[in-house]
């Protein structure tokens, strides 16, 4: 049993992570309740993690919870499951470089902020907490992005009511990003187009209220007048 564990990380630290699967799926047949089992299970995981498998890793580390919840060492299995997701939508985290992201599902963003909240809320004191925190603000950050842009896109169709719908989201739900102020603007922007003036004037006055710098304040309003994709150089 020892040999064939040290026969799996062998391979799975020399990048061979199809032969370290099969090693490790070999070992927990065999010594299903062997003191190497566990550790196997959880190495499962992180090698379908290398081998760019996030499905299986997911799956893998979900087994894991189910099977131990109370192993000590179920905080890395958290934060590991939010790695997966995290880097398998790594792109949305970078610069987005042209691309539409109203074509982009933010799926695997979703996904990951659980995992790691869940390790933060339960293991704040982990060794994995720090690191988890950071890259949630990085996931909030690329989520109110990701809205924002549609928001714009929606803008850019004339399709006004579900742009000032978006930037709505984005202000309820992504307060803390970067984004509110511009959401702000597009639901005054839309509202506009749309007749809705009341909605419009009470947008208006909190942008002034909490922005009041802002220089979507220095523009004129009507749209005729400014084109919506003026407002956004």
């Amino acid at each position: 049993m020892e040999k064939l564990y040290a026969e799996a990380r062998d391979e799975l630290n020399s990048g061979n992570y199809t032969r370290a699967v099969k090693l490790y799926e070999t070992l927990e047949a065999r010594y299903p309740y062997g003191r190497f089992a566990q550790q196997a299970q959880m190495d499962l995981a992180y090698t379908h993690y290398k081998d760019n498998e996030p499905e299986l890793a997911v799956a893998a580390a979900d087994r894991f919870i189910k099977l131990h919840p109370a192993h000590p060492n179920i905080d890395y299995i958290y934060y590991l499951k939010g790695l997966v997701y995290f880097n398998d939508d790594s792109g949305m985290l970078a610069k987005w470089a042209g691309q539409d992201m109203s074509e982009r599902d933010p799926k695997a963003a979703r996904e990951s902020f659980p995992a790691f909240r869940e390790l933060t809320t339960r293991f704040p004191d982990s060794k994995y907490a720090v690191d988890a925190r950071e890259k949630m603000e990085k996931l909030v950050n690329a989520l109110g992005g990701n809205e924002m842009h549609v928001a714009r896109y929606y803008m850019k169709r004339g399709a006004y009511l579900a742009a000032a719908n978006r930037a709505q989201g984005v202000l309820k739900d992504y307060a803390n990003t970067r984004y509110p102020e511009e959401a702000l603007a597009i639901t005054v922007t839309a509202y506009d187009k749309l007749g809705m003036t009341q909605l419009r004037d009470d947008s208006k006055r909190v942008l002034q209220l909490n922005y009041p710098k802002s220089h979507y304040l220095q523009q004129p309003w009507a749209v005729e007048e400014m084109p919506w994709w003026r407002f956004w150089k």
